[in-house]
């Protein structure tokens, strides 16, 4: 089996890549990445020289290329992870979110639909969306995999969009697919925009944790190995057509988080117990900044049998021990200095 991983060099993209080698050495895997600020191909060192590994540096929204991309390679399945995902990013940039989101989705599934033409047999389009094209949840409830579509922000609404064009070239071509939304990721090798990497990040440094609000916004955790796992069992024993949600079971404030991330660092660094919360710093609320939420994943342990394989307080732990040992990719990442990883390893091929 040849599958094309979109967004491979990226913090989730790149341990599915790792997975998929690491478990099933029959297959073939292509990495699709633009490789922007967050994708970084020094996340996979350890795979490169795999000989059922390539690498391909290309732009999903480049709709010419995606297509003789296909026709050169003829992929038998998709897992599309790449995209735009930081909100604050969109907020920003709405329409950049639009262009890798939605018309980047759409090119791939029309590249998929032709390669394929019909014989549908042994394929499969799976699209990695999120949590929150859901929306923002109350204090009481979760997302379940029939819940109403109400997204907030210009990501959330850009991943809402692709999900829809994915069901209808379902509807529409019969193209085999399948969709999971997961929940907010954490682990190694995450670009340190979000929250996890960056506090651990200003902790090392003794910078400013800046906090939304009040930081009682809440969030469920999934440790980024087990949405690996989670995608492997949804991509081999998944329905097409169906929707599965992927969550943590594993609901925190994100003060509380903190709060949790400091004690640890002040441990793993052999710091004056408090002595990171001192760093807590409260800033303006972000704009519609979803209150809550979560996911109900019964529908995935009850169908395919997947539940996390750690608790939030041992994934954590794990992460802090992962960053804290490569402090250099850290500094590389922050830098900018990680982008001449290309050029380094793929000049002149």
């Amino acid at each position: 089996m040849h599958i094309l991983i979109t967004g491979g060099a990226g913090f989730i993209g790149s341990h599915v890549v790792r997975h998929f080698l690491g478990r099933y050495p029959e297959y073939v895997v292509t990495n699709l990445d633009k490789l922007t600020y967050a994708g970084n191909l020094a996340n996979l060192r350890d795979v490169e020289s795999n000989p059922n590994y390539r690498f391909v540096k290309g732009d999903i929204a480049d709709g010419k290329f995606i297509l003789e991309l296909f026709a050169e390679h003829r992929f038998d399945a998709v897992i599309h992870l790449a995209a735009e995902s930081h909100v604050d990013r969109s907020i920003e940039s709405p329409v950049e979110f639009v262009v890798s989101n939605v018309l980047g989705t759409v090119n791939l599934l029309n590249a998929a639909r032709a390669t394929w033409n019909g014989a549908f047999e042994g394929k499969l389009f799976y699209h990695v969306s999120t949590d929150e094209v859901y929306g923002s949840l109350g204090s009481e409830g979760m997302f379940t995999e029939s819940t109403p579509y109400d997204p907030h922000s210009p990501y959330s609404a850009s991943k809402a969009s692709s999900d829809h064009f994915v069901r209808a070239f379902h509807d529409t071509y019969g193209l085999p697919v399948v969709i999971s939304n997961c929940s907010n990721n954490y682990g190694s090798h995450q670009f340190p925009e979000k929250l996890i990497p960056l506090f651990i990040n200003n902790i090392r440094l003794k910078k400013p944790l800046p906090v939304y609000g009040a930081g009682l916004n809440v969030r469920d955790w999934l440790w980024v190995v087990d949405h690996a796992r989670a995608i492997d069992e949804i991509f081999h024993r998944g329905t097409s057509g169906e929707t599965y949600n992927i969550g943590g079971h594993n609901e925190w404030t994100n003060i509380d988080l903190i709060r949790l991330l400091c004690r640890i660092m002040d441990r793993k660094l052999g710091r004056e117990a408090g002595a990171s919360e001192k760093l807590i710093t409260y800033v303006t609320d972000r704009a519609g900044h979803d209150l809550r939420y979560a996911i109900d994943a019964s529908k995935l342990q009850r169908e395919l049998d997947w539940v996390p394989s750690v608790t939030f307080e041992e994934g954590l732990a794990q992460t802090v021990d992962w960053f804290l040992a490569n402090q250099a990719w850290l500094d590389e990442v922050t830098s900018g200095a990680y982008q001449h990883y290309y050029e380094k390893m793929y000049a002149g091929r």
